[in-house]
């Protein structure tokens, strides 16, 4: 049985990274053959939906719960999914704090900072090097290549004015520099890759102010909002054959970073 297993699962970008995911494997007609492993953390609710939808693909899938700031969880989680899949062919590493909705939003900068790195951060690296030699060692001459996702942002490497900014810009960055540095450990038996979002419009991006849905879509060439769904498609592509050659590279699905002037044009130029 061929296992996938997408962290934080249970909405937004995971849930459609997760169901994305599921639908390659029922049109590649090996939905019997595999399972996907949904982690959450808290929203058993929301995982169970996402568990259902992919059901309703064909394909087998189970909710697993872990709270990845708590190294004996980390550890705990990685030793259950190895059990329960076996063999694991996709890893995405998406779970990542939301410190900008519900009762995280009330948290100062000190507080919001030292989840984020406990959980996107150290969360992050531990549970993937424990699982990414197992996925090299699992990977056999001729099959496909085993494959393990992470998810950045698109603004890490080049800051944004504001606390987010200072938060989301060094957590991120970190995670993308690991994510090239693992791509080095592991190949050529797992490849590595980061997807970079730019403005998605997950929870936080439904309840904004206008100011940041303007902001959102004028920085975005295609002028809108990204949506999960995008952000899926970018992580189905470097999970599959087609990606074979591709690791340790960072795809940014922002829309293209829009560099436009917004004052007077100046036709001599």
């Amino acid at each position: 049985m061929t296992g996938i297993v997408v962290t934080g699962g249970s909405s937004g970008i995971g849930r459609a990274i997760a169901i994305r995911l599921a639908e390659d494997a029922s049109r590649q007609n090996s939905a019997n053959s595999a399972q996907v492993l949904v982690h959450y953390r808290r929203n058993r609710d929301g995982a169970v939906e996402t568990a259902e939808q992919i059901k309703r693909l064909g394909v087998c899938c189970e909710i697993m719960a872990a709270d990845l700031s708590r190294p004996d969880e980390v550890h705990r989680f990685a030793k259950d999914a190895i059990e329960r899949l076996g063999v694991i062919s996709t890893w995405v590493n998406n779970a990542g704090v939301d410190v900008l909705t519900g009762e995280a939003a009330s948290w100062s900068f000190d507080e919001k900072l030292r989840m984020l790195l406990d959980v996107d951060v150290c969360g992050t690296i531990a549970l993937s090097r424990i699982i990414g030699p197992v996925m090299a060692d699992q990977a056999k001459p001729g099959d496909v290549t085993p494959s393990m996702v992470f998810i950045g942002w698109d603004q890490a490497p080049v800051g944004m004015e504001g606390d987010a900014g200072m938060m989301f810009g060094p957590v991120k960055a970190a995670v993308m520099a690991f994510a090239n540095s693992l791509a080095q450990t592991l190949a050529p038996h797992v490849r590595v890759n980061t997807v970079a979002p730019g403005w998605i419009q997950t929870a936080w991006g439904e309840t904004t102010s206008a100011y940041w849905n303007e902001r959102a879509k004028t920085q975005a060439l295609m002028n809108r909002w990204g949506r999960p769904e995008d952000i899926a498609e970018a992580v189905a592509y470097l999970a599959s054959p087609n990606a074979g050659f591709v690791t340790g590279q960072t795809i940014n699905v922002n829309g293209g970073w829009n560099r436009k002037f917004e004052g007077r044009h100046d036709d001599s130029l």
